[in-house]
């Protein structure tokens, strides 16, 4: 218990001051609330002692309204500290988490979830943020209270006070039982709960695949897996808790009954004054109650442990900004040296060396799968290499920090992704600090300012999730102009025209001729036409990369010259119609 105790406390970080004045707070609810037992002693005292002046009604009238004002202020102290408490330490959770993310390296997401991760950043931070600060102050100030009403019993009666000790010890150590076994129960209820977000997740990513092959119902085995697992999981607590919290029920009543039972007897016997009897038998109703809150927060310790075991999980993704500096290249000259890297077990690039000159234009061609994407993208540090070294600017980009190293270069990727938000906002994404004129302009540039300015809403026109209202070739444009607006001296192409429509494509190739002006231009790229014009190509097969020139490519290279032939005659292919018979 205090091993979990102490994990909430540490997970907590800069609300711990909160957790404590809410815990201060709820003790001085408690002091209010015995306030009440004291009004009734007075009252009960003056009748037994057929004391009939004003003064004991005056007495507990003051006290049970300093009860109730002070119990209701404290309550209310107590509970926006402990909201607050719950909220900020989750809600700084996800901001750590989304900052890690920013520096993970992109061959983590290969081989893991991002439901599970999903999963994490939502229900889990939710039950943390619910039921966290909640669970330790009401265990630590259902703990101090309860030794601070206990300690009021012996001044009334001491044989009284053992019975309620020894009613203590038998309630807390079913606790004790039900706490151990929610401890193997918890974590993988809150497992469960995680993989069900990332089967969800993954069917409605995959539905159009699902419905297209008929599978509704049918290629769901592992989503209803999830499901089963998640249902048996909060079964198996349901079922541990109901038997032990009806034991520690009948445990309480007995006890209860016991102090009643004792209290007359006692007075009975002449050993305890009937003011006192009476006193106990409605103390009888109330002792167990602070009892009772700890067992109920102690009933949640393990699972909100459970929960927050699942988020620290985020805290061993690797990241890959550990010592960078923010630097400035005073030229962007890329040098590649002699680089191994593997997906896996699968080798991508093996002793590959390659100078990109600074201001240059450098096609990346190969055939389906032999690694373009993937050197371009090593580039910018989406992963880190096996062996040797990259270098931009004379210096290892393992040297840079990420944010540093990313202010350097653009992409424009094949696959365009757009955040829910404004036309604006997407664009303004490449350079937030940018006006509206310079939204227009780059806009102006992608040859988008059209369609935009033909939406209801023009630039405040939401987007949808993924860029959903959009058309492929508008979510590309949008992309070129995020590109063009942030300006980098580094811009990387992956088959940046691939979903634009035939007679956009001009324009954007003026755009392009703007946004490459006196850059280092990587283009990854299919179209004779474009590599051609580039400075320098470089061909990636088998793990290996030749560069050279069209010339010289042509005269020296079987892979590249094979690959132009085969473009030429996909240019002159032609849908031939059908003879009629």
């Amino acid at each position: 218990m205090i091993e979990a105790l102490r994990k909430i406390f540490l997970f907590s970080g800069k609300e711990k001051k909160n957790i404590l004045k809410s815990i201060i707070v709820s003790i001085l609810k408690a002091c209010f609330s015995m306030l009440r037992i004291g009004a009734v002693y007075f009252i009960v005292k003056a009748i037994t002692a057929g004391d009939q002046t004003i003064y004991p009604a005056l007495t507990a009238l003051l006290l049970m309204l300093i009860s109730i004002l002070g119990n209701s202020l404290t309550r209310n102290v107590s509970l926006l500290q402990q909201t607050h408490a719950g909220y900020f330490m989750s809600a700084n959770k996800r901001l750590d988490i989304a900052e890690r993310l920013k520096k993970v390296p992109m061959g983590f997401f290969n081989d893991n979830s991002v439901g599970e991760l999903t999963g994490i950043s939502t229900t889990i931070l939710d039950t943390v943020e619910n039921l966290g600060a909640m669970v330790l102050v009401m265990v630590l100030g259902g703990l101090i209270n309860t030794i601070i009403f206990f300690l009021m019993i012996p001044f009334l009666d001491v044989r009284i006070a053992l019975i309620v000790l020894a009613g203590m010890i038998v309630y807390m150590s079913f606790t004790s039982l039900m706490e151990h076994k929610t401890r193997v129960l918890a974590p993988k209820r809150e497992k469960s709960k995680t993989m069900i977000i990332s089967e969800v997740m993954e069917n409605l990513h995959g539905m159009s695949v699902i419905k297209s092959f008929n599978l509704t119902g049918k290629g769901d085995k592992r989503l209803r897996h999830a499901i089963d697992e998640y249902r048996d999981s909060n079964m198996a607590l349901e079922k541990m808790f109901i038997p032990i919290s009806m034991f520690q029920n009948i445990i309480l009543g007995l006890f209860k009954t016991a102090i009643i039972f004792c209290s007359v007897y006692f007075h009975l016997n002449g050993s305890m004054q009937l003011h006192v009897a009476l006193i106990l038998i409605i103390v009888s109703f109330q002792v167990f109650a602070e009892v009772e809150q700890t067992d109920s927060g102690l009933s949640m310790l393990r699972i909100v442990t459970g929960s927050i075991d699942q988020v620290e999980k985020a805290d061993s993704m690797p990241v890959m900004d550990a010592k960078g500096e923010s630097i400035i290249p005073e030229d962007h000259e890329i040098v590649i040296d002699d680089i191994d890297f593997s997906y896996g077990s699968k080798k991508i690039l093996h002793n590959a060396s390659l100078t990109i000159p600074s201001n240059s234009m450098t096609a990346f061609v190969g055939p389906s799968g032999a690694g373009k994407t993937t050197l371009a993208l090593l580039i910018a540090r989406f992963w880190d290499v096996d062996k040797g070294s990259i270098s931009i600017g004379g210096k290892d980009i393992r040297d840079y920090t990420l944010e540093s190293l990313m202010s350097q270069i653009s992409i424009v990727f094949q696959d365009v992704y757009l955040f829910d938000d404004t036309i604006e906002n997407n664009i303004r994404f490449g350079c937030p600090g940018a006006d509206r004129k310079m939204v227009e302009r780059a806009a102006r540039l992608a040859c988008c300012d059209e369609f935009i300015e033909a939406l209801p809403d023009g630039y405040d026109t939401v987007v949808g999730e993924g860029g959903a209202k959009l058309s492929g070739g508008e979510k590309q444009r949008i992309s070129i102009a995020r590109a063009i607006l942030k300006d980098a001296p580094i811009i990387i192409l992956d088959e940046a025209t691939a979903n634009v429509d035939p007679e956009n494509e001009d324009k954007l190739r003026s755009a392009f001729d703007a946004l490459t002006q006196n850059k280092t231009v990587i283009m990854i790229a299919h179209r004779l036409e474009t590599i051609k014009n580039a400075d320098k190509i470089v061909v990636i097969n088998n793990g290996s990369v030749v560069s050279g020139t069209h010339g010289s490519l042509m005269e020296n290279n079987r892979i590249y010259k094979s690959f132009v032939m085969m473009r030429k005659k996909a240019k002159e292919w032609r849908m031939l119609e059908t003879a009629k018979i």
